[in-house]
């Protein structure tokens, strides 16, 4: 058995408040936890309106089945329009 993390921090420039950051990660969540078989949580800067980071954590019979979902992961959240990527962390154990 093999597990992944991934940590991804998001720059969301359309956000002017809280409660727009908040409506876009919801989203973002949701979609990607209906996509794959993941776990996620918002994990880091709660207090910055266009900030965010996400914990992600899947597992798998295999290394390669890991990284391939997590990088699946991380291709749909590159393609959202409403946030960009500015850091991410991946590590497989």
């Amino acid at each position: 058995m093999w597990v992944g993390a991934l940590k991804v921090e998001l720059f969301i420039s359309d956000s002017r408040c809280l409660k727009d950051k908040r409506s876009v990660i919801k989203a973002l969540k949701d979609s990607l936890r209906n996509k794959f078989n993941i776990a996620i949580s918002d994990v880091d800067s709660h207090d910055k309106w266009q900030k965010a980071a996400l914990g992600i954590a899947t597992v798998g019979p295999d290394k390669a089945a890991v990284q391939s979902a997590l990088d699946k992961v991380l291709d749909v959240i590159r393609q959202n329009p409403s946030s960009h990527i500015t850091e991410y962390e991946m590590e497989i154990l």
